[in-house]
């Protein structure tokens, strides 16, 4: 009886329109923002910062980058690692050859190169989609695999072509404590999480989705197929490229192409199909799946093992780890295409409607 909207009235479009239109979601999504501003950083230790919260951040960001182009606008990419490797390099290439750069300019440029490079390789979304377009965007994926490989400009004329980046700051702040870098990731995904959900609910969002419904009908009724695809690869190009850029900085602070390569391209689309694919809180719960289900793998198996007394090796851990990604994704897309954010979606229809049957 606690979740409902009864005599909750719209008064005005501005109310009608919110995007929490029900008062429990906004005071629930506003106590879930305090926590982890003022709670989380109370409760978590080095471990948690470094291991779970601040990758979750990361993955976050570029799942709700790709959920954009994969399940709002219906246009498949396999290269996503790709462009998270983008990012990094060129906010690395701005921060270290221009003095006095602001790290924050320095990674939403990068994000900026990322949006070229995906307009770029999105335009053969113009002509072909499907397995084909997935082709496209992996031909991305090797191509700048050997581009930052082999090109030494893009890692400052590194012999080793590791690249590194050390002395963050934030007006003057320090940014080298895992606290620190947890604020850092969370306000970067606190305010594009917002800029998404306005995107995906405006003008530009409807044409994503009319576009993943039924392409032919969309371009009848007038809406541009050139401007809403490129549009999309655009958009979620800048996501994605600045959480490589936070993926390089911040979270590794060293790192080589191989960082980038397409098992984290594959990671991502786990994430999306298995928390949802055309939902931003699906991106979120997708990434705390991946982030959360290997370290539990880690834990779990050995102590199980110890229990009934066999000994699991780290290779069998690997392995199981592929076994129930594999499985999951199965299973969500033969019971539930939509993920765990459907689910979620349905115990609060069920909440809205206990204890009446109808």
């Amino acid at each position: 009886m606690i979740y409902r909207e009864n005599g909750q009235f719209k008064t005005s479009y501005r109310a009608d329109q919110q995007i929490f239109p029900i008062a429990q979601d906004r005071i629930a999504i506003g106590l879930l923002v305090a926590f982890a501003i003022v709670g989380v950083p109370l409760l978590a230790d080095e471990y948690l910062f470094r291991a779970i919260l601040i990758p979750f951040l990361i993955m976050a960001l570029a799942a709700m980058g790709l959920n954009i182009l994969v399940g709002y606008c219906g246009q498949i990419s396999l290269g996503t690692g790709a462009f998270m490797a983008v990012g990094a390099y060129a906010a690395y290439n701005f921060f270290v050859r221009i003095d006095g750069m602001p790290v924050i300019v320095a990674i939403l440029l990068g994000g900026v190169c990322t949006t070229v490079a995906g307009v770029l390789f999105g335009i053969p979304s113009l002509r072909i989609k499907g397995l084909y377009l997935a082709v496209a965007t992996l031909a991305a994926q090797f191509f700048f695999d050997w581009a930052f490989l082999r090109v030494k400009w893009f890692t400052n004329d590194s012999t080793s072509g590791t690249v590194s980046v050390a002395d963050l700051s934030l007006f003057g702040v320090r940014i080298d404590n895992p606290l620190g870098k947890y604020y850092f990731c969370l306000g970067f995904v606190l305010v594009f999480a917002l800029v998404a959900k306005n995107l995906v609910r405006g003008h530009i969002g409807r044409e994503w989705m009319a576009m993943r419904d039924m392409d032919v009908a969309a371009a009848v009724i007038g809406i541009r197929p050139v401007y809403a695809k490129l549009s999309a690869f655009a958009v979620s190009s800048f996501f994605v490229g600045v959480a490589g850029a936070l993926w390089g900085f911040v979270h590794l602070g060293s790192w080589e192409p191989a960082a980038f390569n397409i098992d984290r391209s594959f990671q991502l689309l786990f994430m999306v199909i298995i928390g949802g694919l055309g939902s931003i809180m699906g991106s979120f719960f997708g990434a705390a799946f991946i982030v959360v289900l290997p370290i539990f793998l880690n834990q779990a198996l050995p102590a199980l093992g110890s229990l009934i007394g066999i000994d699991i090796s780290t290779a069998l851990i690997s392995h199981t780890e592929l076994m129930i990604f594999g499985g999951l994704i199965v299973f969500f897309l033969i019971v539930e295409p939509h993920g765990l954010a459907r689910l979620w979606s349905i115990a609060k229809e069920k909440m809205r409607l206990w204890p009446f049957p109808h």
